[in-house]
């Protein structure tokens, strides 16, 4: 029976829409990470009696039509890239970002990647790098024996060298944004590349343009709202569950036929 096939595509649709909320719920505390949601639409429809077509020799137009749909698909898993909230670490090297714009990031194959994690260190070169060691963009070495590290809202670096008072800027952290972020690839370790469908990659100063500014010492948390997502969850659950009843139903309905022409 078609009831049958329709509600196995429902059951397929919350299958995934259950895997989309348990690694949004995994990443609760991954900094910087986006939540997705799954995004549906009906499938084609059969006409049995097409709406408008004629319903007698005298020209009578059928008011309403007779359409079956096929069942659910699967159109895509958006990514919401609202802001997450700041949280205060304490850590000099730490910097999130408040408002538009991606860290720029050197991955080894000489590409460049995209993140929101700021929770920067330094190697053994005194380069700002992430935590898998990639060089932020454009590449800041700390000079040896500096001290009093600052990192100001438009991404400047600035430390104190041995025997100055003065500040000295020693680089910029700088930010890249896109046209449709929601389009950008994620490839894990809380990177993004960018794609045909986020736009170029548009290069510029923090607190400048548009650009949103930086915050030395804080991190930008996952913008994942538990309670919204344990109540996903639960209609995810349900519509699974009534999806499966209508299988089951299906199935009784044809073995009372067939118990018919026994």
């Amino acid at each position: 029976m078609r009831a049958m096939y329709t509600a196995a595509t429902g059951m397929m649709a919350q299958e995934l829409n259950v895997q989309v909320i348990s690694n949004n719920i995994a990443n609760m505390r991954t900094t910087g990470y986006k939540k997705q949601r799954a995004a549906f639409q009906d499938l084609i429809y059969a006409h049995v009696r097409r709406v408008g077509a004629q319903a007698s020799d005298q020209g009578t137009i059928l008011p309403v039509g007779v359409d079956i749909g096929g069942g659910v698909k699967t159109v895509g898993t958006p990514r919401l890239m609202s802001q997450g909230t700041l949280a205060p670490t304490g850590n000099e090297l730490d910097v999130a970002v408040r408002g538009e714009g991606f860290f720029k990031i050197q991955v080894p194959d000489g590409t460049f990647a995209y993140t929101r994690d700021g929770s920067f260190q330094m190697d053994a070169q005194g380069r700002i790098v992430t935590s898998q060691g990639n060089p932020v963009q454009p590449t800041i070495t700390i000079p040896q024996s500096s001290s009093g590290l600052t990192i100001n809202m438009q991404g400047q670096v600035s430390v104190l060298l041995p025997g100055s008072t003065t500040p000295t800027t020693v680089g910029q952290i700088g930010l890249t944004r896109f046209i449709n972020k929601a389009g950008l690839q994620p490839i894990g370790d809380n990177l993004f590349t960018d794609t045909p469908a986020s736009g170029t990659p548009q290069d510029g100063v923090a607190n400048t343009d548009g650009f949103g500014d930086m915050q030395q010492s804080s991190l930008e948390q996952a913008n994942v709202e538990v309670v919204t997502e344990i109540s996903d969850l639960i209609s995810a659950q349900r519509a699974y569950e009534m999806n499966a009843k209508v299988v089951s139903a299906a199935d009784q309905m044809m073995q009372s036929t067939a118990n018919m022409f026994r």
